[in-house]
């Protein structure tokens, strides 16, 4: 990969995470799975580092949001801010196997402007420079809405939301690689509601809305990134045609 970044935002979004999904496999292959503490450790400081890294070197007026990062009252000033995960499901790169992990980088300027999602494991990189096309509908009428849940920490609301809707469960890690099925139709729909915050789910929602996808608190309203407090603790991520059913279910 060239060390000279594209110009355009959505492009530098692509280029800076597949270069952070990059060293983090090879950081997975040179400290293997013994120690998985301090792999994970590893990951989320060097990703960080790596990120901030070049956002400061290419994009040095801009500032910088990250999981890993000091929190600074500067950003709520800026015009444009990165908003980034070095390393969106810590627990599952410590877990040989699994490639449901994911590096975010989105660029929130006055709305989210450009993002990118490298799934590392999976050899994908999703963008809002190629937006990726409309997943495909489901195959069978009256088949189970799939929803993406967490393997480990299922919100309860999902639980209440199986009673009013015909839904099957599909266990999966990060954020990023939840958002990501949705776009690639291997799920219907990701629902949230246990805490989490705007990174977690700017760089995924950016491209989940770049290529046509419903994106919304799970009360209906905006997305709102770049606030004074971090916390964004629900959404939901699905087909528009979809959108009206379940959140009617979720919020009747």
């Amino acid at each position: 990969m060239t060390d000279l970044p594209p110009a355009t935002d959505g492009g530098f979004a692509r280029w800076l995470a597949q270069r952070a999904g990059d060293m983090l496999l090879k950081l997975r292959e040179e400290m293997g799975y013994s120690n998985p503490d301090a792999l994970r450790k590893a990951g989320d400081r060097l990703s960080h580092e790596l990120l901030v890294e070049q956002l400061v070197r290419w994009r040095p007026a801009d500032a910088v949001l990250s999981e890993e990062g000091k929190d600074s009252a500067e950003r709520l000033r800026a015009e444009r801010v990165w908003i980034v995960d070095p390393l969106d499901g810590t627990r599952e790169f410590g877990e040989e196997g699994r490639a449901d992990w994911a590096v975010h980088v989105a660029l929130y300027a006055g709305r989210l402007t450009a993002g990118a999602v490298a799934l590392p494991a999976q050899h994908c990189v999703l963008g809002t420079d190629t937006p990726p096309p409309f997943p495909p509908m489901p195959g069978v009428q009256g088949e189970p809405i799939r929803l993406a849940a967490s393997r480990t920490r299922p919100p309860a609301l999902l639980a209440a939301l199986a009673e009013k809707l015909p839904i099957e469960l599909v266990p999966m890690g990060s954020a990023g690689a939840k958002i990501a099925a949705v776009i690639d139709g291997a799920v219907d729909a990701y629902v949230h509601a246990g805490g989490q915050y705007e990174w977690d789910s700017a760089a995924p929602v950016a491209v989940a809305l770049a290529t046509g996808l419903h994106a919304s608190r799970i009360d209906g309203t905006t997305l709102e990134y770049n606030q004074p407090d971090p916390r964004l603790p629900d959404l939901v991520v699905c087909r528009k045609a979809l959108a009206p059913q379940l959140l009617a279910a979720i919020n009747s």
